[in-house]
């Protein structure tokens, strides 16, 4: 997987991937806090820019759809794991920035 965020381009596999601009910015929200279990409100907060909204399925409508693009198995993530009660987590792939044991390239400048 390459992500160029300059360009706003991801590939997977050498095939360009089309992520709307929340999806990206969803994607990037999870490289930048990789490993940490993030809340459905930090999301809905930092991602969309709203206070928390308690019966929103936004979050896991977005997930899910970053999930069938990202992920080879959606139904068995190697990325994007939901931790039940608690959240979402994004998994390192190598090559992001410093994390280890990825297989992807991420450009932030």
């Amino acid at each position: 997987m390459k992500i160029d965020f300059r360009k706003a381009e991801v590939t997977r596999a050498g095939q360009a991937l089309e992520l709307s601009a929340r999806e990206f910015k969803l994607l990037r929200y999870f490289i930048e806090h990789r490993g940490a279990t993030l809340s459905r409100d930090e999301l809905l907060n930092e991602v969309w820019g709203y206070n928390a909204m308690p019966n929103t399925r936004t979050v896991d409508v977005h997930v899910a759809w970053l999930r069938q693009k990202l992920e080879a198995h959606p139904r068995r993530p190697q990325y994007i794991h939901t931790i039940h009660g608690l959240g979402v987590q994004f998994t390192a792939v190598s090559g992001c920035a410093g994390c280890a044991g990825c297989e992807c390239e991420v450009r932030m400048r």
